[in-house]
């Protein structure tokens, strides 16, 4: 047998290719990375433990330089690194901020600080960390409505509320802008643009870390938990592990710590949250391929009758889904009250409550939630069309279009599992 054609040898060629595929590659050479290594180190904080790299699928992270260890911290960066609201008003805006009625939210303050540094340019202590963030996002309220019209009915409704949002926060905010125009040259209108703003929201709502600041007089009442936190930021979100993440009173250090092992060389990742990917979309701007929190909403019909009125009253019209097991339980239950006969209908009650109240109940429920599963698998699989024919044509859409793409086919795999479970189910009953 020649040599490297034998079964071990096969086997070590499949594990190196495995390990290659998840692999990074160090960019810690790169301009931006050294100044902002540097800008850290003199704000005393040196990582012994992980490097940047560019990773497939991940895209930028953070990558093990050693083995970590279960329990072990993995990042311990120092309040001096961390851009809250104290930092805002240490700063040429705290004045402003002071004195502005009614008082500006803490968010206000956070975008406002972010855009006048980034407009500052190199003049900027910030620039260092203001380099490294994306220039642009992929949050729905950054998706050109076309693209928006192509995601799922649910998120479609919340992409567009968080369009609205953002641009109210935007029209809400320029008598403040206005009154900034003392600290620069140029008109406050060309620095603080909706583009600009929307920008500052965008690094603030998918980077921001939780940390509960003191109460401080000349905001409004809205919660002060959110802070900036340059490196630890490159950490990107899988569902798979467990992190421990909080400001440690003690060091003044915000902290990371692991709570499983990680290998030389692999990225290392933090949790979001259990979220499913319409929610990741929404917040941060992607998906998660083999999400176990992923599901499909069964969006609300509003011709529903009187048992409509009972799943509303008792909270079943909301979080309908289908999930990598099949329907949820909410949506079995909420289809077998809406499939009571008329002699049934007096047991609504113990359908809430789970109980079975006949075979020819449950037969119906799933029949129809295996129909409604077919409808939402030819819908995706019409819209994974659309996507690729308007790819074909705009290829200035195609990065966005290729994220609703990834979103609405791993909910194609959540819908055939859903539906070859509903058919196991089914056969129970013929």
């Amino acid at each position: 047998m020649k040599k490297g054609r034998g079964r071990t040898s096969r086997i070590r060629r499949r594990k190196l290719f495995r390990s290659s595929e998840s692999r990074g590659v160090n960019e810690s050479y790169k301009p931006e990375f050294i100044e902002l290594k540097r800008w850290l180190k003199n704000r005393k904080f040196e990582d012994p433990n992980l490097i940047p790299a560019r990773f497939p699928g991940t895209g930028r992270g953070l990558m093990s330089k050693t083995s970590l260890r279960e329990g072990q911290v993995i990042i311990s960066l120092p309040e001096s690194c961390l851009l809250t609201t104290d930092t805002v008003m240490r700063s040429y805006l705290g004045a402003y901020v002071a004195k502005w009625q009614p008082h500006p939210s803490p968010l206000l303050a956070l975008c406002t600080f972010l855009v006048a540094e980034k407009h500052a340019g190199t003049r900027s202590p910030w620039k260092p960390y203001l380099e490294i963030l994306p220039k642009a996002y992929t949050c729905p309220v950054c998706l050109e409505p076309e693209v928006v019209n192509l995601l799922p009915k649910p998120l479609k409704a919340r992409a567009r509320e968080q369009r609205t949002h953002v641009q109210e926060f935007f029209t809400s905010s320029r008598d403040f802008f206005s009154s900034l125009q003392p600290l620069f040259s140029e008109a406050v209108e060309n620095i603080f643009s909706y583009r600009a703003l929307l920008w500052a929201w965008c690094t603030v709502n998918t980077r921001a870390v939780y940390m509960k600041l003191r109460r401080r007089q000349g905001f409004s009442a809205e919660p002060d938990t959110c802070a900036l936190a340059p490196y630890l930021d490159l950490l990107n979100h899988s569902p798979d592990v467990q992190v421990k993440a909080a400001f440690n009173e003690e060091t003044r250090c915000y902290e990371i710590r692991t709570v499983s092992s990680c290998r030389q060389h692999e990225e290392v990742f933090i949790c979001y949250g259990p979220h499913d990917n319409q929610r990741l979309l929404l917040e941060y701007g992607f998906v998660s391929p083999r999400n176990p929190h992923a599901c499909v909403y069964v969006s609300e019909d509003k011709q529903m009758n009187k048992k409509i009125s009972i799943l509303k009253d008792h909270g079943f019209i909301e979080n309908l889904t289908f999930g990598w097991d099949g329907p949820s339980w909410r949506l079995l239950t909420a289809l077998k009250l809406l499939c009571l006969e008329a002699s049934e209908f007096t047991c609504w009650k113990k359908v809430l409550l789970g109980e079975i109240i006949s075979d020819t109940n449950e037969k119906t429920s799933l029949d129809i939630a295996q129909k409604i599963c077919h409808y939402f698998i030819e819908e995706t699989n019409a819209v994974l069309q659309k996507v690729s024919h308007i790819k074909d044509k705009d290829v200035a859409l195609v990065n966005q279009l290729t994220l609703v793409e990834t979103l609405r086919t791993e909910e194609l795999k959540i819908l055939q599992a859903s539906t070859e479970l509903l058919h196991n189910l089914q056969t129970a009953f013929t």
